[in-house]
């Protein structure tokens, strides 16, 4: 995959993008990613990117030019890549979006800042907007990051093992249950026995249930989401007994 992002920030990305999964992913050869400072594609000797809003208001407006220059630009290099907009209004970023994205070859993450971006970037440019949260933060690179973080670890390979994504919360369509390491007892808390039992049927029954009472204790509305089997319907009537005794 090759991912390009635009941005007047681009050393807000190098640390992001050195460490961790994604740095050994780009060693890997399993991603791309790069970064393009929108100032170059200005015409003024300020580097002006962004300018009043029409109409009046406040807040600054980034300019269409300089950023249909760096997607001309970045297209030259490598055509057909899909183009996101990040911004607060566009749809929430989700798991099963972030899997929708890891199917791409290419894409190109377009970084709001101000008041917004000229409409005519999402009227011509932009594929798609998302959204990380009903919150505004002070520019897309943040949300830019997130995206390229939970897109890249999904790609084949990534990962190691094929189907850890699927493991994971929201991969599962449910939260993960609770994980306990060395020591055993720690403060007073104990590691439950079941999981030093060595029956790896019955920690996976006991590790299904912890993740259905998590979620339906946290967020039971994923439970309307997905198809559950008889047994984990039966599993939920009884966490749901022991929740109201």
């Amino acid at each position: 995959m090759r991912i390009d992002v635009v941005t007047i920030f681009p050393g807000m990305f190098e640390p992001v993008l050195g460490e961790s999964i994604i740095k050994r992913a780009r060693e890997q050869g399993f991603v791309e990613v790069e970064l393009w400072d929108l100032r170059r594609f200005t015409d003024d000797r300020h580097r002006t990117t962004d300018d009043y809003a029409f109409g009046g208001g406040g807040g600054m407006v980034m300019k269409p030019e300089p950023i249909f220059r760096a997607v001309e630009a970045i297209s030259s290099q490598a055509s057909g890549g899909r183009v996101i907009l990040l911004t607060p209004q566009g749809r929430a970023f989700n798991q099963d979006i972030a899997r929708e994205l890891a199917r791409e070859r290419h894409l190109i993450l377009l970084c709001g800042r101000y008041e917004g971006v000229d409409d005519r970037v999402r009227a011509r440019l932009a594929a798609d907007e998302l959204s990380i949260g009903d919150y505004v933060l002070t520019g897309g690179e943040l949300p830019a990051m997130v995206v390229i973080d939970a897109v890249v670890r999904l790609i084949p390979g990534v990962l190691g093992q094929e189907d850890a994504p699927a493991k994971d919360t929201f991969g599962m369509g449910i939260l993960e249950g609770p994980h306990f390491t060395r020591p055993r007892e720690f403060q007073g808390m104990r590691v439950p026995d079941i999981l030093l039992s060595g029956n790896h049927g019955a920690i996976a029954q006991w590790r299904r249930r912890e993740a259905l009472r998590r979620t339906l204790e946290r967020r039971p509305e994923l439970l309307k989401r997905i198809n559950l089997d008889e047994a984990d319907r039966e599993l939920v009537r009884e966490i749901v007994l022991e929740m109201m005794s």
